[in-house]
């Protein structure tokens, strides 16, 4: 019985709703491996970069950046096809170790991201909700 209305629950709130997760999981050693001057300045807008190179280890908090651009890149591209640059999908935080916020530079905000970022030892894993 409350099953039933659990799942009713949830239907309601998601009918019309277009929406898409997407994770990503980095292993720090390889990622520090594969971590260049080129790639930075590729991947990472100025914001981010300031930062990461705020911490005494920047590697992790890129690592941590890369893994959240890859999960809401990967949840964006479900609803929407179209190219997304790496620095048009921004992962700002208002205050160290604050809440993520995502910025994309090129859609006036259309989608409602909610982001979470986690590490432990070896690895860092990002997921996104991506709603329009």
């Amino acid at each position: 019985m409350m099953e039933n209305k659990l799942l009713h629950t949830v239907r309601e709130t998601i009918a019309g709703e277009q929406f898409a997760i997407g994770n990503d999981l980095v292993f720090l050693p390889d990622f520090h491996k594969s971590f260049t001057e080129l790639f930075k300045k590729k991947v990472y807008t100025e914001a981010e970069q300031a930062y990461c190179d705020s911490f005494d280890e920047s590697v992790l908090r890129y690592a941590s950046t890369w893994a959240a651009k890859e999960a809401v890149y990967k949840a964006i591209k479900q609803i929407n096809p179209q190219s997304l640059g790496w620095k048009k999908l921004e992962i700002l935080r208002e205050k160290i170790a604050g809440k993520p916020e995502v910025k994309i530079h090129h859609d006036n905000n259309a989608y409602h991201i909610s982001l979470s970022i986690s590490h432990d030892g070896d690895y860092v894993w990002a997921v996104a909700l991506v709603k329009l």
